[in-house]
Parts: structure tokens; C-alpha cells; sequence
């Protein structure tokens, strides 16, 4: 005869014994781990800038773009009044406007003058001070100061030196231009770029600073040792080895020019001569608050943004950042 294996009880495992009530089966923890990440403390920690970004950013962003369709305006808090969706109407008052063109024109020459500006400086500055052994740190706090330093104070002193009868005119003497810098409709959205470059110098140097720390010392014997000297190693190992650095430089300075507001605002008096500084973002300040045309300003901004990704892409494709 024979004996007959014993039937298990339904939900025992192979081994015959039961699972323990409160365990999570294999499937069930690994679509946790995939839902929570690795470490899912992580995720608390990130929570709070989380909800800042959707707070802040997201929020305003998809408000913005809702209300680029509506008939919109200000009402008394409280008050319930009807906003139409009135389609592409203000996208076409908007491409219809020539301040709206003039304004997004004067940011391509801003962009223009302050991005290669910003990229070649600030990497020729952070590789110098890279090499220097002494008074290092007074070279970089002296080069950041102006970064962290408030707008207002810093518009001052460089009205002071090119106003009409500023210090840089006093030294061109003859040669200083009729009308003088910043109400020159030629030379006042230069100016502003020299500027802006000028002051947010500093940041963009700590960005390079940072990269240079983790270039490989044996990459620049190696090619001391081929025969290369100061000038071949920097544009055969330092521009390749920093081009992440070099890819988020492009697209900060990019993002910083796109949204120029204070600037203009300060230097010339909103924008001024007759609009040749003014920007899409102090567009959007005069027609949505000083005109109280805010789908108007809405449009604008939804058409800025649009251009800033347009570039932002093309930027990360040319410049090697999907690579790096």
C-alpha cells in the first residue's frame, strides 16, 4: 500500500507552512519600491521643495496659460463676473502689437551680447583663479560680491558712471556717445547686457570653479608631456572635460536674459528710449498691471516661454548636453 501525501491548507506556501499575516508578498513590495523609489526617505526630504515648485511654478504656469485664452481681468476679490474664452484672440492682439516684436527683439540682442559673454569670461576667470595659490579666496569673494549684491545699489553707481556727465564719458572725452549710453536707442540694451554679464559674473565662475575641481590632474600632464602647453591644454582638455558645466551655463544665462526686468526698469527708466531696452517680461508688467490687460500679459508670457524651450533644445542638442 501506499500513503497518500497529506493536502495542504489553501495559501500555504511550498514548504507547506503558511505566510505570516501582515508580510507583503514579492510582487507587492517590488511595485512599492518601484512606485517610492530606492529610498523612499527621499521622498519626504523632497516633499517641501515639492510643493514649492508646484506652489510657485507649475501653478502659475497653467494658470497663465488658461487665462492667455480668456477675456480676463481684475475684479474686486469676491466678486463673481464673467471671463469668456475668447480662443486665440490675444495671441493675435499680441503678434499684432510692434512693441510686442520690438520688445522681443531687444532680448535676442541681449542674448545675443550677455550669453557667449557670460560662457567665455566666466570660464577664462574660473580657470585663471583656478591656478592662483595665493589670495584665492579674496579673488573669488571679489568676483561673487557683485552677484549677491542688491540691484538697486549696484543700478547706482552704474549710473553714476555712465550717465551724460558719468565717469566713463569724462574719460572717452570726444569720444563718447551723443546721446550718452543709456538713453541712446543704439547702445541702451548693450549696455544692459554689459551689465547684467557684469554683475552675475560671479555665479557663473563658481559653476566652472566646481567642474574644474573634477578634471583629472594626469589629463593635463598627459598632454604636457605630448607637447602641449598652456593654450593647447585648455581648448584640448579643459573645454571638453567642462562641458556639462558649459551646457548648464548656456542654459541659466539663457533662462536669466529671458526674464530681464529689472534692468531696463532701473537703467533707463522702463524700458526706454521709446522701448529700444524694453523686454517681454516689462511688457507684461505694463499691459497686465499698469493697463490691467493681464490675458494680454498672459499671452506674452505663454510665447516667451515657448522660445525658451525652443532654445533650451537646441542648445542641449548643439552643445553635446545629451551626451554629457
Amino acid at each position: 500500500m501506499t500513503a497518500t501525501s497529506p493536502v495542504a491548507p489553501p495559501g500555504a506556501t511550498a514548504s507547506g507552512t503558511a505566510p505570516r499575516r501582515g508580510t507583503s508578498s514579492p510582487g507587492g513590495a517590488r511595485r512599492k519600491r518601484k512606485l517610492l523609489g530606492a529610498n523612499p526617505l527621499g521622498l519626504l526630504f523632497s516633499a517641501p521643495y515639492l510643493a514649492f515648485v508646484l506652489l510657485v511654478f507649475a501653478y502659475p504656469l497653467v494658470f497663465a496659460v488658461w487665462m492667455s485664452f480668456q477675456d480676463y481681468f481684475f475684479a474686486a476679490p469676491g466678486a463673481v463676473v464673467d471671463r469668456p474664452f475668447v480662443g486665440l484672440d490675444n495671441y493675435a492682439r499680441v503678434l499684432q502689437d510692434p512693441a510686442v516684436w520690438q520688445a522681443f527683439g531687444n532680448v535676442g540682442v541681449f542674448l545675443i551680447i550677455n550669453v557667449p559673454l557670460t560662457v567665455v569670461l566666466s570660464l577664462l576667470l574660473a580657470s585663471a583663479l583656478n591656478r592662483i595659490v595665493h589670495a584665492r579666496v579674496f579673488f573669488r569673494v571679489a568676483y561673487y560680491v557683485p552677484y549677491v549684491t542688491a540691484s538697486v545699489a549696484i543700478v547706482g553707481v552704474w549710473l553714476f558712471l555712465f550717465s551724460g556727465g558719468g565717469l566713463v564719458n569724462n574719460l572717452l572725452g570726444p569720444l563718447a556717445p551723443t546721446p550718452s549710453w543709456l538713453i541712446n536707442s543704439q547702445l541702451a540694451m548693450p549696455s544692459i547686457a554689459l551689465f547684467v554679464t557684469w554683475k552675475q559674473l560671479g555665479f557663473y565662475i563658481l559653476l566652472y570653479l566646481a567642474a574644474l575641481q573634477n578634471v583629472p590632474k594626469e589629463l593635463y600632464e598627459s598632454a604636457s608631456t605630448d607637447g602641449a602647453g598652456a593654450v593647447r591644454s585648455f581648448f584640448s582638455v579643459t573645454i571638453p572635460s567642462v562641458r556639462p558645466a558649459t551646457v548648464l551655463v548656456l542654459l541659466l544665462s539663457t533662462i536669466t536674459g529671458a526674464n530681464l526686468f529689472t534692468e531696463p526698469y532701473l537703467l533707463t527708466g522702463g524700458g526706454g528710449p521709446n522701448g529700444a531696452s524694453a523686454s517681454p517680461v516689462l511688457l507684461m508688467y505694463q499691459r497686465g498691471i499698469q493697463q490691467g490687460n493681464p490675458d494680454v500679459a498672459a499671452a506674452i508670457g505663454v510665447i516667451l516661454v515657448v522660445l525658451v524651450l525652443i532654445i533650451a533644445f537646441l542648445q542641449r542638442k548643439f552643445a553635446g548636453g545629451d551626451e554629457s
